[in-house]
């Protein structure tokens, strides 16, 4: 009944409440793995119709992440804010003109040179330990327009900033707060946009109703998992998980 009524099978239902559980997941644990959701929700549907759906179950997540994790880098994140907002505007512009398969490729491509970008920085000899890095402004103003763009183009944008806060040095607690507090605001000034380019149906907001329980199950494997990795291991997992997510939107 509840397949007929959402228009999808139960296989593609099951893969989707797969998909949000990662979505939990990665929003107390590794951030760089929510782009194998985005993945999954762009296949089961076209894919700006899939940034709605996902952009509710995300806001779910990080309302759990705000709550979990007090420890925020409020200078890190006050000085990206200024420069997402150009991105948003232009990740709207851009999807109301390209098509989704242009859009896929150049968020893939984006996230693997941020990759290797990170691979290639982490061979030069380590700074001295700071409690919180100053990465160079022009890479701030770079990832804070490239997580703005990638954010409202395709809820993408955990790989970006995941490689933008390893940069920072700053350590798994610290980086799973700071990033819950800035995709919360990132994502509630995204509400009127995707509601503006008419994205959000009452079909979506029923199916994101139905897999909040996936969601916050994925929040509370995350917690327990996080609490069992080192921060060497959680470096090694975003890295990884940034790559595989950029081959994803590649490939597909």
């Amino acid at each position: 009944m509840i397949a007929e009524v959402l228009g999808y099978g139960w296989p593609m239902l099951a893969a989707m409440a797969a998909a949000a559980v990662v979505i939990g997941f990665s929003k107390t644990s590794f951030g760089g793995i929510a782009g194998i959701s985005v993945a999954i929700f762009a296949l089961a549907m076209p894919a700006r119709e899939s940034t709605a759906a996902v952009l509710v179950l995300l806001l779910v997540g990080d309302a759990v992440a705000i709550l979990r994790y007090r420890t925020v880098s409020w200078r890190l994140l006050l000085r990206l804010v200024p420069s997402v907002l150009p991105g948003l505007l232009l990740g709207a512009l851009f999807m109301a003109f390209v098509s989704d398969g242009v859009m896929r490729r150049t968020i893939g491509l984006l996230l693997l040179a941020m990759v290797l970008l990170q691979l290639w920085q982490r061979r030069r000899p380590a700074a001295p330990e700071t409690e919180v890095g100053e990465p160079h402004p022009a890479r701030t103003i770079g990832t804070g327009v490239a997580a703005g763009f990638t954010t409202m183009t395709a809820n993408a944008a955990g790989p970006v900033m995941a490689l933008y806060f390893l940069a920072a040095r700053i350590d798994k607690v610290r980086f799973i707060g700071t990033n819950a507090w800035f995709f919360a605001l990132i994502n509630l000034a995204k509400v009127p946009l995707t509601a503006a380019l008419g994205l959000f149906t009452p079909a979506h907001l029923l199916l994101d109703l139905l897999l909040v329980p996936a969601v916050l199950l994925g929040c509370a494997l995350g917690i327990a998992v996080i609490r069992r990795v080192s921060q060497r291991q959680f470096e090694v997992v975003t890295l990884i998980a940034s790559a595989l997510s950029a081959g994803l939107l590649l490939l597909r």
